[in-house]
């Protein structure tokens, strides 16, 4: 409040209050930071058996690569049963000859979900378009 006189009556100044405004912006500016590195995530197109299936009867099987993984850190690409460590340098070869660059997946019983999803990030790696998780067969 001010004052102009001794014996007159205080005037009154209005005056916004800011503080709600700033609030809402800076929360705004720090959902922003937070979903921009989400929108840069790299992603990987992965399709179900069934939606191949009417293109995989035409398709010449040379041209899919198929690979299942196995629990105690091994790998099958095609029909070549090796280390998981060693998927990279027998993978990349293959995907670099394929027209398609079509990968199938699949997992036996007891694969972590980590071992399954690190060997289709080797596959995306190595170059791998379009990748199919198959599901096994119970037994």
């Amino acid at each position: 409040m001010r004052f102009n006189d001794w014996n007159s009556e205080p005037s009154v100044q209005h005056e916004v209050n800011l503080t709600p405004l700033i609030d809402v912006a800076l929360v705004l500016v720090v959902m922003l930071l937070i979903a921009t590195p989400l929108a840069f995530e790299s992603s990987i197109k992965v399709s179900s058996s069934a939606e191949t299936a009417q293109a995989a009867e035409t398709q010449d099987q040379n041209e899919l690569i198929e690979i299942r993984v196995f629990a105690d850190d091994r790998v099958r690409i095609n029909r070549t049963t090796i280390a998981r460590a060693d998927m990279e340098n027998v993978l990349r070869p293959m995907l670099e000859a394929s027209v398609r660059r079509q990968v199938s997946l699949s997992a036996e019983k007891g694969v972590t979900h980590g071992a399954f999803v690190g060997v289709m990030d080797v596959a995306k790696y190595c170059g791998a378009t379009d990748i199919a998780v198959v599901e096994s067969g119970r037994r």
